[in-house]
């Protein structure tokens, strides 16, 4: 098979980028497969193709339902229609079209929460599943970002569906992280391909303030003056809203925010219209970017420092797809490593709210989704608290999907806390780790290859604000932008006819 007339027949393109192939030939010849690409080298295209080589289905386990529809949307843009998502936005009436009509399919994205219904689960043993993905890989460990409970349960669904070849795929995990994925997934003879997590040429601003206030004029002038499109996070959604309509009142018009508590409706719309170019801003939380293919991004900058390393990672991996010169600025304050404490301290439990919780529990029988969140929302868990420690009991075979077995709770207790403790010290831990990397007086891109177990090789001209670097000089300035040649209507063609094929 020439793999490179199949890259340009079902996607146009005409080479593989880094680490492509070989990930592809391995998981057509069976193997299962773990990969570390960096963000925005073209991941999905590592499991899109094969799967529309294959003559079975093709199951993508992702973690966010924008991510699914996103690539869902891209490939039947460009002609691509086999392919299907199940997850909380899509009908009752659809579902079970798709489910009823398998065989039709080629791929089929799912969220790890949807594999665990019986029903879903019983439809998909009734085909041949030729590759089962696991996107956002790092998801399925505690030691790593974004520990999602429901991605430890994959190990039973992939046997459940005869073991088809596996590939687990992230963008940042590190050595700890990637021996937790092929212990949990129980990956087998598996062929690892690891590349670098850094981005050369994405430069590595960090900048002290004083206070918030403070940051919020320097950031008018960053965004003044930097040439855009641009992308600001911050940890709270009040802070994205806020920033947003600070900035909109300095005279910057085409700056909105995202963030998850927004209904999915006005999510997409902001989406569309910074894909579009009819935003040039977004101040968002870290529900905004992943699965977001948008490859002239020229900043990102964070009002607060992420809780580890790896969330900066992967949200400054949005910029510069295109290969241009791009620019990351972390700002922060002495008052921001106190509200990270706290938000961590959030989606940890106290023991009052860990009794409280267990005593509801421990009578036993069966509880919806809504009956249980009656038990642990009025004591101020958070959703995230719950999931943790509802995987805990999983593990100790109290609970099986929603039927629970009745237990004493004073036996329960102890160990149920000590492994609530390991865990919120894992999470101080990666907190400690990113705010040595901020406060370090040394190189700074060389201390992040450092945390993922890497040697840099080259140092680019522009590395890091220790190292010395233009912030405008690397972006070009609007004003410089403005009076550059102008606009080419051919530009706007090719960009406008081409940007389906941007991996």
């Amino acid at each position: 098979m020439d793999l490179h007339k199949e890259l340009k027949h079902w996607f146009g393109y005409s080479e593989f980028r880094m680490g492509q192939k070989d990930i592809i030939e391995s998981l057509l010849k069976g193997q299962d497969v773990l990969a570390m690409l960096p963000t925005g080298t073209g991941k999905s295209i590592c499991y899109q193709l094969p799967g529309f080589l294959s003559n079975g289905l093709t199951i993508v386990v992702s973690p966010l339902l924008s991510l699914m529809q996103d690539q869902v949307q891209e490939l039947k843009s460009n002609g691509l229609k086999q392919i299907a998502a199940l997850n909380s936005m899509v009908s009752n009436e659809e579902r079970q079209f798709v489910l009823n009509h398998l065989h039709d399919y080629r791929l089929l994205y799912l969220s790890p929460e949807m594999l665990q219904s019986e029903y879903v689960l019983s439809k998909l043993k009734q085909t041949k599943v030729s590759f089962f993905i696991v996107d956002e890989a790092h998801c399925i460990s505690h030691w790593g970002k974004s520990f999602r409970t429901d991605y430890r349960k994959l190990a039973p669904v992939r046997r459940a569906l005869a073991n088809p070849p596996c590939l687990a795929i992230t963008a940042t995990a590190t050595e700890v992280v990637r021996d937790d994925i092929r212990e949990q997934l129980q990956l087998n003879n598996v062929q690892s391909y690891i590349y670098s997590v850094d981005r050369p040429t994405i430069a590595l601003d960090i900048k002290e303030t004083s206070s918030n206030s403070t940051k919020l004029k320097e950031l008018n002038e960053y965004v003044r003056s930097l040439e855009g499109p641009g992308l600001i996070y911050f940890q709270t959604r009040k802070w994205a809203e806020a920033a947003s309509s600070y900035l909109q009142q300095q005279g910057h018009a085409n700056v909105s925010y995202y963030h998850g508590g927004m209904v999915h409706e006005d999510r997409l719309l902001i989406q569309q219209q910074f894909m579009k170019d009819q935003l040039d801003l977004i101040c968002c939380t870290s529900a905004f970017g992943m699965g977001v293919n948008k490859s002239n991004i020229r900043y990102v900058i964070h009002f607060q420092p992420p809780l580890d390393l790896e969330s900066f990672l992967q949200e400054i991996g949005r910029a510069g797809r295109d290969g241009e010169n791009s620019l990351s600025l972390l700002l922060y304050s002495a008052e921001d490593r106190q509200m990270a404490k706290t938000m961590i301290k959030k989606d940890l439990l106290d023991k009052s709210q860990l009794i409280h919780i267990l005593s509801a529990l421990s009578t036993g029988g069966k509880l919806t989704y809504a009956e249980e969140k009656l038990i642990y929302l009025p004591v101020n868990c958070s959703d995230t608290a719950y999931s943790v420690l509802r995987y805990q009991l999983e593990m100790e075979n109290y609970v099986i999907r929603d039927q629970w077995q009745s237990f004493d709770v004073q036996t329960v207790y102890p160990k149920i806390e000590k492994a609530l403790t390991e865990y919120g010290q894992v999470l101080e831990q990666r907190l400690n780790k990113i705010w040595e990397w901020i406060e370090s007086n040394s190189c700074k891109r060389q201390q992040i290859l450092r945390y993922f177990d890497e040697i840099m090789q080259s140092r680019p001209d522009a590395c890091c604000s220790y190292c010395g670097l233009d912030r405008l000089e690397l972006t070009n300035s609007k004003v410089h932008n403005q009076q550059a040649s102008s606009f080419e209507w051919v530009d706007h063609l090719n960009y406008v006819f081409l940007k389906g094929h941007q991996q």
